[in-house]
């Protein structure tokens, strides 16, 4: 799996002009990409990197001060643009796949203690951030 991680002091999604997801405060932003191999062992690893990455203000993590995420699935992570100018998406995981590993991180954040809001996985979403720094961080498991 892969995953985006960006300090943030706000993010938010909308679906069809609707807020699905936001939050506020100091926090995380992270995009999350499946490839087919990928398994909940994967979801469970990066679930914990991103809950104990120490990339917030005074090098602490969101489990340090209780930070919340915001976690948006994003398949073209996967995408390769190696040849030409068109990206193939060939390495990242169907839908099917997909969908249940990155509601997997997202549960596995709850369970570790996290508050989490979520995007549409599927939908067309329009994804809004402050990024503090800017700090940007990729992550792989």
């Amino acid at each position: 799996m892969r995953a985006v991680a960006q300090r943030v002091s706000h993010a938010s999604v909308t679906v069809d002009g609707a807020t699905v997801g936001e939050i506020t405060g100091p926090g995380l932003m992270a995009l999350v990409g499946a490839t087919h191999s990928d398994t909940r062992a994967e979801a469970a690893k990066i679930a914990k990197k991103l809950w104990t990455l120490r990339i917030l203000e005074g090098e602490k993590s969101c489990s340090d001060v209780g930070a919340p995420l915001l976690v948006v699935s994003q398949f073209t992570l996967y995408g390769d643009a190696r040849k030409g100018r068109r990206p193939t998406w060939q390495a990242a995981a169907p839908g099917e796949v997909a969908e249940p590993l990155v509601d997997a991180v997202v549960e596995e954040l709850r369970e570790l203690g996290a508050e989490v809001a979520t995007g549409v996985f599927g939908a067309q979403m329009s994804v809004s951030l402050t990024n503090e720094g800017p700090f940007t961080v990729v992550l792989e498991v």
